[in-house]
């Protein structure tokens, strides 16, 4: 398999999957402050532009829930999925509030910080994606309380996206709110096969 993939980006979520499933892959890095997304060749793979992409023999594969939800099915031996339906449905309900709830307002202060123009930035947008995910933050708080893993009781591959996602909105100071799901996250990145943290992966990627 190979794996592109560029520091702190989403790629981190298949990383810390093939990690744990102790599966071979190449590692091709897409240099994102070089444009290297935007090149024809990196185009053809995922016309989104976008991090990170599988490629598993004849399967080419984008969206980083997608992929994390193949390799965990392609390995089942792994139990990174919950066997019963039940238990597969409430898995991909969180999988999914993920992704929707607590993702895409992060990804909003994203463009209105720092990936917009300045001139095209919207404090007042950046701040409602702000409060909207500390109001989603709160039900999954909630969720999380007395529990170890988001759903059944051990390790799925709605953890790792779940982590990542959180390190990310611990690194815009939105989890002073959040107790339990920061105990969370830093248990998670605990693990031996975690990737590194967001913050590592910026150091790294710049040279710092």
């Amino acid at each position: 398999m190979k794996l592109y993939e560029f520091g702190a980006t989403r790629s981190l979520r298949v990383r810390w999957t093939l990690q744990e499933i102790g599966a071979p892959f190449e590692s091709i890095v897409v240099n994102l402050t070089q444009g290297a997304h935007r090149e024809p060749a990196y185009l053809k793979l995922n016309p989104a532009g976008k991090l990170p992409t599988l490629i598993d023999g004849d399967l080419v594969l984008t969206e980083s829930a997608a992929i994390v939800l193949y390799l965990a099915e392609k390995h089942p031996e792994k139990r990174l999925l919950p066997e019963r339906l039940e238990a597969r449905a409430e898995h991909n309900r969180w999988l999914m509030f993920t992704v929707t709830e607590l993702e895409q307002p992060l990804w909003r202060i994203a463009r209105h910080t720092f990936i917009y123009p300045e001139e095209q930035r919207l404090e007042a947008d950046a701040a409602i994606a702000r409060r909207e995910f500390r109001q989603m933050a709160a039900v999954i708080e909630s969720h999380m309380r007395g529990r170890d893993f988001v759903a059944g009781d051990r390790v799925t591959v709605a953890d790792f996206v779940l982590a990542y996602t959180l390190d990310w909105a611990n690194e815009e100071a939105l989890l002073d709110e959040a107790p339990t799901l920061l105990t969370y996250m830093e248990r998670m990145y605990q693990r031996p096969n975690a990737p590194p943290r967001i913050a590592q992966a910026m150091a790294a990627a710049s040279g710092g």
